[in-house]
């Protein structure tokens, strides 16, 4: 063997055409990917800080360039007084019918997956068979079922007829019972009741408490995925004072496009300001994710 074919040991050998040629390929596809998910951020984080004429791109302005402090103010200003400040009202519904359905999400899907995984009972394995089947149907499909249910019981035009299905969560019963039946210990409750404890008390203080991290991942994924429901709220929330911030933003679209009530600055930063609750929601329950997500996996 010649010394040109062979390294020094220690050394690595120098990268082969074809290797340089597959890394170059892969940086290119990695810059290309970040340029085109980065860009639109940024120009949606810069926006608010420009005017409309600014904003168009007709008149020098760079597009990624930073504008000013107050056209961001005035911006803000022209947002909030917009139909008497009925954005505001868009997000205050949001954060009314998204924190009422993770309240009873969480009361009702945790106790769920705790008695599918702890508990035998008739008829069990049907109901997890009907809760997995359920979490495979897309939501779209069970729009006009509940439209004719809420339709039915009059509840259409109110807060509940978009809280009651947000609460329907059959993805955080199937959390619930995963983390139950991998993490909890058969032995731990059986010695409570052999102590006396009733099975309320038995998950009030022994299975609650070890269930934080599901409670937490239940709870983030509930919030995220009502925050950011649309169609539904759509269809049962005609009254404009009603609308979550989504369907409300959505309304006025036309009106954007038109350039008649509020210019795309101020539509940028309004998509901007209903990212926030998600954003803090998401920086809260960091830990819990993981957690959440890792229980069990070390479980023999």
């Amino acid at each position: 063997m010649s010394l040109s074919s062979t390294s020094v040991r220690g050394v690595p050998a120098a990268p082969t055409p074809a290797r340089w040629l597959g890394r170059v390929f892969a940086v290119a596809v990695l810059a290309f990917f970040s340029v085109f998910f980065v860009a639109p951020l940024a120009w949606l984080l810069l926006a608010p800080t420009k005017s409309g004429t600014q904003l168009d791109g007709f008149h020098g302005e760079q597009p990624f360039s930073v504008g000013s402090f107050a056209q961001l103010a005035e911006n803000w200003k022209a947002l909030s007084g917009f139909e008497d400040g009925v954005f505001w009202t868009w997000v205050g519904n949001s954060l009314l019918y998204s924190g009422a359905a993770l309240v009873i999400t969480i009361v009702l899907a945790i106790p769920a997956g705790y008695a599918l995984a702890m508990t035998n009972f008739r008829g069990r394995r049907v109901m997890l068979i009907a809760t997995l089947m359920v979490m495979l149907i897309p939501n779209t499909a069970l729009a006009l079922p509940i439209f004719l249910e809420l339709a039915a019981v009059h509840l259409l035009n109110t807060p509940l007829a978009v809280i009651l299905p947000f609460s329907f969560f059959p993805f955080g019963v199937y959390l619930a019972f995963i983390f139950f039946s991998t993490s909890m210990s058969h032995e731990l409750l059986d010695a409570a009741r052999i102590d006396g404890a009733g099975e309320f008390q038995i998950f009030r203080r022994i299975a609650l408490p070890l269930a934080t991290p599901v409670v937490g991942l239940v709870a983030f994924f509930n919030f995220v995925g009502n925050w950011n429901n649309f169609f539904l709220p759509f269809i049962t929330e005609p009254d404009s004072e009603r609308k979550p911030v989504q369907v409300g933003l959505a309304d006025v679209m036309p009106a954007f496009l038109d350039n008649a009530h509020l210019s795309f600055p101020q539509l940028a930063l309004a998509i901007l300001i209903s990212v926030v609750p998600i954003l803090i929601v998401s920086l809260f329950s960091q830990r819990f994710l993981v957690t959440g997500m890792t229980a069990g996996a070390t479980n023999v």
